[in-house]
């Protein structure tokens, strides 16, 4: 039977374009990408990674999955919190987004129990029931195949273990014009001024217009199996924190 297409921003693609796309589009943004995030969000991303950080309550011994892992920011927070022990595993599909990461831990003296996986988070290469906790942070839009991403968390969390997504979502009704302005106006011209790639940005814009929001989301963890799924808006429903526990195997 025929794969059924995707979403890359608003185009109709296959699955394996979505994925040479996506990839495409961090090979294009991976040396920019933390300047970009301090000046899409003025900053704002440093506080929502640490409230995300907080609420993942990893502790000393945790084995934590940090997927779509990127630059590691969060997997810099994270991996304070476990000190010398337990094991922090950053898995990325992207290369070179993973480059900068490895770079940026090590630049801060991070550099025991950490282990770096390229991989698709449709098929991870990980032991079932393995992780205390996997977290994503403004990585699931770029998926390919959501439903089976989740899938995939689910069957290398332990019982007990804990899925936290943090991901932009849909903003309250008031501020949707406003934030429309600056996706499709303030995003694309920025991305050509500071990383030279205005189109990668409009695909950012569009991706989050096509991502589930924040109902359709929580139905979707709890069809892969969550349980207790729960979410918090942040400013205003511009983001979201997701959460989601595997309570047996």
């Amino acid at each position: 039977m025929q794969e059924k297409n995707t979403h890359f921003g608003y185009q109709e693609v296959s699955p394996e374009e979505k994925t040479e796309k996506v990839n495409a589009v961090f090979d294009s943004v991976a040396s920019k990408y933390d300047v970009m995030n301090d000046v899409m969000s003025f900053g704002m991303h440093r506080i929502w990674k640490h409230q995300f950080a907080f609420l993942a309550n990893v502790r000393t011994g945790f084995k934590v999955l940090d997927l779509a892992a990127g630059t590691a920011d969060v997997s810099a927070l994270l991996a304070t919190k476990l000190a010398d022990q337990g094991e922090l595993t950053l898995c990325d599909l992207n290369l070179a987004m993973l480059e900068h990461g490895r770079a940026k831990l090590v630049d801060r003296g991070l550099l025991k129990n950490l282990h770096y996986v390229q991989a698709m988070a449709e098929d991870l290469p990980f032991r079932e029931n393995y992780f205390d906790r996997v977290v994503i942070a403004f990585g699931l839009r770029n998926f390919t195949d959501k439903s089976q991403a989740l899938q995939a968390i689910f069957r290398v969390l332990k019982p007990g273990g804990q899925l936290l997504i943090l991901e932009f979502s849909k903003p309250h009704k008031w501020l949707r014009k406003a934030y429309d302005i600056y996706s499709f106006g303030f995003l694309p011209k920025m991305g050509k001024l500071v990383a030279s790639d205005a189109g990668s940005y409009r695909y950012l814009a569009e991706s989050i217009r096509k991502h589930p929001d924040q109902s359709t989301l929580h139905a979707m963890l709890e069809s892969a199996g969550f349980q207790q799924c729960d979410y918090l808006d942040l400013h205003f429903g511009v983001v979201c924190i997701h959460r989601g526990y595997k309570l047996s195997a």
